[in-house]
């Protein structure tokens, strides 16, 4: 019987069905970070469970906060490098080695073709694009997750996108998924997996990949997944080398994971991404989008660089290829905060937090503080900050703020004019 990459995945990983269609899944890798880990961890030690699973299969990071603003996100640290300490988890990166979760733990290497991956955190999508099965999950289920390395899904129908054409200038993955969350509304794929094919995803860098599979959440999706191909070789080499006799082979390898060309979906939708234009949203919701020419005279207060969706190399590379030369509007404060200490480091090397403080910007650890409205960024009632992070609700990133969703190349260019700005004239 034809399969999906998430059908395949479930089957091979499945434990048990205690009820018709409820699956418990084998997990490869659980990913814990500083604000939802701690409850479940001191849930545990109530129950009288302080143990985990596997301590080379958990993987721990302090990043919402870092370093901590307070002494309750000093607390949360706390209890999340205290437990990482006691059980030995080898792979824990605390303040210094730390970078934005859904960036730093690809960027070791973590995540492969196949894998089951869960997390605290609705972003865990993110890990799909490496054909992974990866979802965000309450506690309870981190709970049981930590504990025994099994979580519980009802297995999910899937939607497939195929994304054809080729990307025009000035345009890139976060204006592709921008325009698909658009298209479906923010319950468009709820409890679904988004599958994405298509000769556009075929030619998106892994940096990329991750910015589209981050955003699936944002139309209520359980994960995004992209099929292993060899730009996710490429991007593994480093990690997999010694277990495969060559590059070539850990695609023969990986190949099995792809959806069968004749599986069963429950949609297909087409998407034409020739004739698209930068896009950003305007209201409060992920699916409020609009193009960039329908945002005239725009006004904005903050810029903001970074996050899970878009703080790695490529997206600063883009952003840095607009500024140059040019200066933040004296109305409008920027912020770049590069999602990992490699991130930063390249950056460096490259010259291009020299372009970026030239023009003007604060230039902050890794982290997600401002994201998520609690460090490094926050908004005043009625400001309004151009991002490229992930999400525009009310109060995201403050009380009373505003945030225009938007690709680093748009966030460059509305820096420079102090309103929404087209940065294909910057290009």
């Amino acid at each position: 019987m034809s399969k999906t990459i998430a059908e395949k995945i479930f089957e091979s990983h499945l434990v048990d069905e205690p009820f018709p269609g409820t699956k418990v899944l084998r997990l490869d890798v659980v990913l814990c970070h500083e604000i939802t880990t701690p409850i479940a961890i001191d849930d545990l030690i109530r129950r009288g469970k302080d143990r985990v699973f596997d301590t080379t299969r958990i993987k721990a990071v302090i990043d919402h906060v870092t370093p901590s603003k307070d002494s309750k996100t000093a607390t949360q640290a706390k209890i999340l490098r205290d437990w990482a300490r006691r059980h030995g988890i080898k792979d824990f990166f605390d303040i210094g080695a730390n970078g934005v979760c859904h960036a730093l733990f690809p960027e070791k290497g973590f995540i492969r073709p196949g894998n089951t991956v869960i997390m605290g955190d609705s972003h865990t999508c993110t890990h799909g694009a490496f054909g992974a099965f990866a979802a965000g999950v309450g506690t309870t289920d981190l709970e049981v997750g930590i504990l025994k390395g099994v979580c519980a899904f009802r297995q999910p129908k899937t939607i497939r996108f195929n994304v054809n054409g080729v990307l025009p200038k000035g345009v890139y993955a976060k204006d592709v998924i921008l325009q698909i969350i658009g298209k479906i509304g923010v319950n468009g794929a709820t409890d679904r997996v988004m599958e994405f094919h298509g000769t556009a995803i075929d030619d998106m860098t892994m940096d990329s990949r991750m910015t589209l599979c981050n955003m699936a959440i944002e139309a209520g999706g359980t994960s995004g997944i992209c099929m292993p191909d060899m730009t996710t070789v490429e991007y593994l080499w480093p990690f997999i080398k010694d277990q495969f006799a060559s590059r070539e082979a850990a695609l023969a390898e990986y190949s099995k994971w792809h959806s069968d060309p004749d599986a069963d979906y429950e949609q297909t939708i087409d998407i034409d991404v020739d004739t698209l234009e930068p896009t950003v949203t305007y209201g409060y919701k992920p699916d409020q989008v609009k193009s960039v020419a329908e945002m005239p005279d725009s006004p904005v207060d903050q810029i903001y660089l970074g996050s899970c969706t878009n703080g790695r190399l490529e997206d600063l590379r883009i952003a840095a290829q607009i500024l140059k030369g040019h200066k933040l509007a004296s109305s409008v404060r920027g912020i770049l905060s590069p999602a990992t200490p490699q991130v930063y480091q390249d950056a460096i090397k490259e010259g291009l937090i020299e372009i970026f403080m030239e023009a003007g910007f604060c230039i902050t650890n890794p982290t997600c503080g401002a994201c998520l409205g609690m460090s490094n960024g926050v908004l005043a009632e009625g400001e309004v900050c151009a991002s490229t992070t992930n999400r525009n609700f009310m109060g995201r990133m403050g009380k009373g703020g505003m945030v225009h969703l938007m690709s680093p190349a748009t966030a460059a260019a509305s820096g420079i004019e102090g309103k929404i700005a087209d940065p294909r004239k910057y290009l």
